[in-house]
């Protein structure tokens, strides 16, 4: 049968060859920089277009899953538009920034040093390798990425000290949408071998293997942002039979089954695996559905309709006008606004979900915020990672 869900390029929110050392001169005299003194460890991200800063720009895939021309990337973040599916910064821009981090730079940029981290996020990425298979960096793939990095900080800072900063660095995961509306919903074959339940638990158990593969490579911090209500996206609310304007729960609640399967999988870990620290966003899903259903008491005007694309709550795909719909229009004022796209934040909210991420009470975010992760929890030495009769052993790849 065929599907009536679109088929999304990305997930909720979110380079080309830039000039680094400018951009992060600039953000470091930011404003927002936050008053802790304390040196930050290295910052490795992993997942979809909700971190991806251009590594999709440097692969084979359709325009949808690219957003490498205007308007994205209107802000003045840069010069242009970035790679980022956002009219300018994406949350972990802003994480990067309050943890006194260089902005973390895309894996496919040739130029890419990983001394202070690396960005692996892929557009339309999923945790199952079958989720737009051929046009994303999977999560497997990202992984095998990383064990290029861990080799190459190996060889330039010698395995005592990378193994340090394999072991203090902090490591976020934000991926899982794709899986659903792009895997699943999109997919009549997939909806006839999985029931809803039999399908989360697949994509659960396929990132808990991711987990613990980096858990074993040394990693020892984590950033687990939660699913959004993902029936509340504009290309959602746009093919909800309802009709009504209102979000499409049955998506949603694929959402909030993940976060729950997720929420249990980490309190396991942290109970079996030593020295395993952990962020979550356990209240994000209902905050989120408050953002956009009450978008004046966080300082925007519009939580339904996307700034840049065109038809019902600018719910079909075309900012930037490469897609399969060309025509889209673009609001006058993003910052107003909660969504971007069809599919993606504004700046604005990437800034104040990164913000309640970074310090952040434990209803919202727990065990730990990114402040606390960053600067509070123990940093290892070379002492404690040596083993007693044969050193330090060789990083595991």
């Amino acid at each position: 049968m065929a599907s009536r869900f679109p088929a999304p390029p990305t997930a909720i929110f979110p380079i080309l060859a830039l000039n680094f050392l400018i951009i992060s001169n600039s953000i470091a005299s930011s404003s927002e920089k936050p008053t802790d003194d304390a040196a930050a460890a290295a910052f490795f991200i992993f997942g979809d277009s909700t971190v991806d800063p251009g590594n999709n720009n440097y692969i084979d895939t359709v325009p949808g899953n690219r957003a490498d021309i205007p308007p994205y990337g209107q802000s003045g973040f840069a010069s242009g538009p970035t790679g980022r599916f956002s009219n300018g910064r994406i949350i972990v821009d802003f994480v990067a920034m309050y943890a006194k981090i260089p902005v973390v730079p895309p894996f496919m940029n040739p130029s890419s040093r990983y001394r202070h981290g690396v960005n692996f996020g892929s557009g339309a990425a999923g945790v199952l390798p079958e989720t737009n298979q051929g046009k994303v960096i999977d999560l497997r793939t990202q992984l095998k990425q990383f064990d290029k990095v861990v080799s190459s900080l190996s060889v330039e800072l010698g395995d005592k000290e990378a193994r340090i900063l394999i072991s203090n660095a902090v490591y976020c995961i934000s991926i899982g949408s794709n899986d659903y509306l792009s895997g699943y919903l999109s997919s009549p074959e997939m909806q006839e071998r999985f029931g809803p339940e039999e399908f989360v638990g697949m994509v659960i158990g396929n990132l808990s293997e991711t987990i613990q593969e980096l858990y074993l490579k040394g990693a020892r911090k984590f950033i687990f942002p939660s699913l959004c209500p993902l029936g509340c996206l504009p290309a959602l609310r746009a093919v909800n039979p309802k009709a009504d304007g209102s979000c499409f729960e049955e998506v949603s609640s694929l959402a909030l089954a993940h976060n729950k399967a997720l929420s249990a999988v980490l309190i396991s870990f942290n109970h079996i695996f030593k020295g395993f620290k952990y962020a979550f966003t356990s209240g994000f899903y209902s905050w989120f559905h408050e953002l956009v259903h009450n978008p004046s008491q966080f300082g925007f005007k519009d939580g339904i309709n996307a700034c840049c694309g065109t038809g019902p709550y600018g719910g079909v795909y075309s900012c930037g006008g490469d897609k399969e719909v060309k025509d889209y229009t673009v609001c006058e004022k993003p910052e107003e606004f909660v969504w971007w796209d069809s599919f993606h934040g504004t700046e604005m909210s990437a800034q104040l979900i990164s913000k309640t991420m970074w310090d952040g009470p434990p209803e919202w975010v727990a065990p730990y915020n990114l402040r606390q992760l960053f600067f509070e929890t123990g940093k290892e030495r070379i002492e404690d990672l040596v083993d007693e009769e044969d050193g330090v052993e060789p990083l595991a790849v």
